[in-house]
């Protein structure tokens, strides 16, 4: 019995440790980090390319893999599938126009491998 429990035991550990590596000083700096890791979790499991975080009066929040060749593809393609046309990048905005309204959305690193996008929700 002490060793199943030492096994079950030794494996959260090696989990926890797997999360901490991965993601790092990342996990507090959105301050709750659960919801940032279940999207994340169903994010690795369907690769959709993007995942809802969260939901706010103002915003909805998404996260989606970092590529280096493509690093803001899937904000890109969620507004295009949204009829709104790309225009230019602002620092970490991206500004869209669609029948004459503006709209600048706002993406940040979350992690090496990971970033996050807030749309707002007139989109």
């Amino acid at each position: 019995m002490k060793i199943v429990l030492i096994v079950v035991l030794l494996f959260f550990l090696l989990i926890f440790s797997l999360v901490g590596l991965r993601f790092g000083s990342a996990l507090t700096q959105e301050g709750n980090p659960i919801p940032y890791l279940v999207a994340i979790s169903k994010h690795e499991l369907s690769n959709n390319g993007y995942e809802k975080v969260l939901e706010t009066t103002n915003v909805i929040r998404y996260v989606s893999e970092y590529e280096e060749k493509y690093p803001l593809g899937m904000a890109k393609e969620f507004m295009k599938g949204e009829g709104w046309v790309f225009k230019e990048q602002m620092g970490s905005g991206l500004v869209f126009e669609k029948n004459k309204k503006v709209i600048t959305i706002s993406t940040r690193q979350y992690s090496r491998h990971y970033f996050i996008w807030d749309i707002p929700k007139e989109v």
